[in-house]
């Protein structure tokens, strides 16, 4: 067989540059593949005021772009390609991409999860310029101002209720005639002097360019049909992220969400396989906690190397 790797890392977020800088300080060897987003979702966003040691903030994509240059430093390799298809039914693991198979005596996932999207008009443009899908990410860009939030869980209210904190009002927006959150959640939303709910409404379109920054929503009326354009600055999703864990199926145990089950040393079903970040949080889902658990991966990769071998 041909070169078999320490430890093989998938993906390039915060969890992903942080496992591999630990696992390269270890004298591991890594190995990590980038997948189709390099920096993962802090490299569509602007702004980052919440990340220790940045006390004046730092745009996400640049706070990547020094997590990859600390892993390189280190001796990390790296390639720009996406995993096609992984083996962890023996060891080494094996892990395909480009048409090439590479072998790994460990492997950590952190291949992150995405935020589910309306796919409506200017949602895209106007990602990361008043389109976001994090309150506790972005929440405080938005003081005084007038926001809007999509959903009708209890993350939804969560988030709506947290904004409030920053926003002059906050309008939440749900297709239907009643919130799905629970009981305890709805009334908090429905209870507050700053939280308005339009209901049976839908986003058609979000106004604005990147220049301007997102200038307001247009909403239709499920039931009547009827559009009106609602001037705001401030979009939040809160209608759930998608694990990306597809590639895993079948080979790893997942909960009912999609995301990896790890167990307090970020070991998956597979020993030998490990997973931090997103993909195996659907809690905090923040840089730091993604960066702590990739720390956490690369660390509990190192310990079971040297007991496994």
């Amino acid at each position: 067989m041909a070169d078999v790797r320490e430890v093989i890392v998938l993906g390039a977020g915060c969890a992903g540059w942080t496992a591999a800088t630990y696992a390269a300080r270890a004298d591991l060897r890594p190995l990590l593949f980038t997948g189709n987003e390099l920096g993962g979702q802090l490299a569509m966003t602007t702004e980052v005021e919440n990340y220790p040691g940045f006390p004046e903030g730092i745009l996400g994509p640049e706070l990547m772009e020094r997590m990859e240059q600390q892993a390189r430093r280190f001796g990390t390799e790296v390639k720009i390609e996406r995993v096609t298809a992984v083996d962890f039914s023996q060891r080494p693991f094996a892990v395909t991409a480009g048409g090439e198979t590479y072998h790994g005596k460990a492997v950590i996932i952190c291949t992150g999860s995405t935020p589910r999207r309306l796919g409506v008009p200017g949602e895209s443009e106007l990602w990361g310029h008043g389109v976001t899908a994090c309150a506790t990410c972005d929440g405080a860009f938005y003081r005084g101002q007038e926001i809007v939030v999509v959903g009708g869980g209890d993350s939804a209210c969560e988030e709506a209720t947290f904004l409030t904190k920053f926003a002059s009002k906050v309008t939440m927006i749900h297709r239907r005639d009643e919130l799905r959150a629970s009981k305890i959640m709805a009334k908090r939303v429905l209870e507050h002097p700053k939280i308005e709910v339009a209901w049976n409404s839908v986003v058609e379109e979000c106004l604005g360019t990147p220049a301007t920054g997102l200038t307001g929503v247009r909403l239709k009326n499920v039931k009547t049909g009827e559009v009106c354009d609602l001037p705001v600055t401030g979009f939040f999703l809160a209608i759930g992220h998608d694990p990306t864990t597809k590639l895993f199926e079948g080979q790893l145990e997942l909960d009912d969400k999609g995301y990896l089950i790890t167990d307090d040393h970020q070991m998956t079903s597979v020993p030998g396989v490990f997973a931090g970040g997103d993909v195996q949080d659907h809690t905090w889902q923040q840089a730091i906690t993604a960066a702590g658990t990739g720390c956490a991966s690369a660390l509990a990769a190192e310990r079971w190397l040297s007991e496994a071998d």
